[in-house]
C-alpha cells in the first residue's frame, strides 16, 4: 500500500552535509509516522529520526542538532537534512512508514521500507 524510494546518499567529507529524500507513493494517508533508520556493517539497524502526521519530530541523541527530518506533503516526500557529518554517520540509510498509532523507534514499529541509500563520511 506504500512504496518508498530513498535517494541523495553519497560520499562526503567529515563536517559536510547531505540531504536524503524519501519519495512515497500509494496510500500514504494511512501512515501515522515516517522514520529514518541507518545500518552500518556488522551493526543493528538503528533509529535516526521520525516525523508524525502532525509534524512532531523525534531524533536519536547522537544526531540532535545536526540532522533535521521534514516533509513536503505536496511532493509526498520526506527529507533528512544531515549537517556536520561524522565518520560514525557512515551507513545505509532507510526510509520507513508506520501505520500504527504508537509507532516509535524500533524497526518492528514500521510496516514499509525503502531500499536504502548509502552515506559514506570520510575523515
Amino acid at each position: 500500500q506504500v512504496q518508498l524510494v530513498e535517494s541523495g546518499g553519497g560520499l562526503v567529507q567529515a563536517g559536510g552535509s547531505l540531504r536524503l529524500s524519501c519519495a512515497a507513493s500509494g496510500r500514504t494517508f494511512d501512515s501515522y509516522a515516517m522514520g529514518w533508520f541507518r545500518q552500518a556493517p556488522r551493526r543493528e539497524r538503528e533509529f535516526v529520526a521520525m516525523i508524525w502526521y502532525n509534524s512532531i519530530t523525534v531524533y536519536t541523541d547522537s544526531v540532535k542538532g545536526r540532522f533535521t527530518i521534514s516533509r513536503d506533503n505536496a511532493k509526498n516526500t520526506v527529507y533528512l537534512q544531515m549537517n556536520s557529518l561524522k565518520p560514525e554517520d557512515t551507513a545505509v540509510y532507510y526510509c520507513a512508514a508506520s501505520l500504527r498509532r504508537r509507532a516509535g523507534e524500533r524497526t518492528s514499529d514500521y510496516d514499509y521500507w525503502g531500499q536504502g541509500t548509502q552515506v559514506t563520511v570520510s575523515s
